[in-house]
């Protein structure tokens, strides 16, 4: 890992945003051929090369990636790194996905030595695929968050990680008691809240793997440390959905489950989302939480297809997540381009840089950070990466034939991987280097 210098400087085309370009019209900065200044792991400066070059000190080194782009870190809202040796496991849908492959694969994060090798090779390929903060779920072992913030915080990452609480529906090595979930969860959040650039979200895995006494016990939790993050699963599959209304009889919907406990509010984020009615969307939105949407893995288990255009129009917070091990790739690349695919097949569009939006500001808006990260206003941490182009034969072809800062990253987009990501920086460090 690279050093970090009083005063860095990187020069390439930079794009980050200021505003949802699907509500405003003038909502990102684009310098073609751009300067960004970093000092003491914080941006210090955003702009054109030619009007910032002279404010450097003068023994600045200028690291010249000229023919990429910069642009803030990616942001993944939603993905569990337990499951990282279970990615692309078959299964006909969600329920028995879990039953056969992601039950078992947990249950070895009781070994704090497996759970530290996984947490170490997670974090690795995060960085690989330029995504430089996530909201992560461990497993009901407390020792599997110490593993993973240990991981994360060796490399000096802005990480949101959790123990998943689970009392009923779920095998019995993975089975905790509500009282013994809540315990350990308030434990971590002494330990780990706010440690370092460490965040913690409390974590009820979901609602049919929860009882009335959990749901309470988090619900207490939520309103005991407002600064923490909530993080849970709602309305993902249709057998999902009828299999809560039968447990909850008495809530209106899936998503109301969670709202009779108090766990609806600003930092609670509901992974997938599918199965929302309008009540549901009008009530994220009051409450300032937040859907992270899993296009891929709602495409790979067949759960369904969010609806941007409803979420929209309720004004709901949203972010792009890949929810690996459902999910069936780390990128953000290429959950960009299946997000693209599940808009088009809803009847609506999501140009590139809304996409860029939503896994850069948008998500950080979703996490309610974006004081803090997802653009490069002068304080913000400098966590970035850098984008090439030219990584493939065929990206370089088509990015060499655009005409339009939207053409290129719609390239970058559908046709981009974890070879696009030239370099991974946080805080001003550079943590990922793109080998040959």
């Amino acid at each position: 890992m690279q050093t970090a210098s009083p005063v860095q400087a990187y020069r390439a085309g930079l794009l980050h945003f200021h505003a949802d370009p699907a509500f405003t019209e003038h909502a990102h900065a684009w310098h073609e051929d751009g300067l960004l200044i970093v000092a003491d792991g914080k941006v210090v400066a955003a702009g054109d090369y030619a009007q910032l070059v002279a404010t450097l000190p003068p023994d600045t080194a200028v690291t010249d990636y000229r023919g990429k782009v910069i642009t803030p870190g990616f942001i993944d809202a939603h993905v569990h790194y337990p499951q990282t040796d279970m990615i692309a496991s078959p299964a006909p849908g969600l329920l028995p996905w879990l039953e056969q492959y992601t039950f078992p694969t947990e249950r070895a994060f009781a070994d704090p030595a497996h759970a530290a090798g996984v947490a170490e090779f997670f974090l690795d390929e995060l960085l690989r695929c330029g995504t430089t903060t996530a909201l992560v779920y461990a497993t009901v072992h407390p020792q599997s968050v110490d593993a993973f913030f240990t991981a994360s915080e060796a490399r000096g990452l802005r990480m949101i990680a959790g123990k998943v609480l689970m009392d009923r529906n779920c095998p019995d090595f993975l089975c905790d008691t509500a009282e013994q979930g809540a315990r350990e969860t308030e434990e971590l959040i002494r330990r780990w809240h706010k440690h370092g650039r460490s965040l913690y979200a409390i974590t009820p895995r979901f609602a049919p793997t929860s009882t009335e006494a959990l749901m309470a016990l988090a619900g207490e939790l939520a309103r005991a440390y407002p600064d923490t993050y909530l993080q849970t699963h709602v309305s993902e599959n249709e057998d999902e959905c009828r299999w809560v209304k039968q447990l909850y009889p008495e809530a209106r919907s899936y998503l109301d489950v969670y709202d009779r406990y108090g766990m609806l509010r600003p930092r609670a984020v509901f992974g997938h989302c599918i199965w929302l009615d309008e009540t549901d969307r009008a009530r994220l939105a009051e409450t300032r939480a937040a859907a992270a949407v899993c296009p891929t893995s709602n495409l790979f288990l067949g759960s369904g297809l969010f609806d941007f255009e409803r979420a929209d129009r309720a004004g709901m917070l949203m972010a792009l997540a890949t929810d690996v091990g459902a999910g069936t790739s780390f990128s953000m690349l290429q959950t960009m381009n299946e997000a693209y695919k599940v808009a088009r097949l809803k009847g609506s569009y999501l140009p590139a840089l809304r996409m860029f939006y939503l896994s850069t500001l948008g998500a950080a808006r979703s996490l309610h950070l974006d004081d803090t990260i997802g653009s490069f206003a002068a304080g913000r941490e400098a966590d970035f990466i850098v984008l090439d182009p030219r990584a493939t034969p065929l990206l370089a072809r088509r990015s060499a034939n655009t005409d339009s800062l939207e053409e290129l990253l719609f390239a970058l987009a559908l046709l981009g991987d974890d070879r696009a990501i030239a370099a991974t920086y946080s805080a001003g460090r550079r943590v990922h280097v793109r080998q040959g």
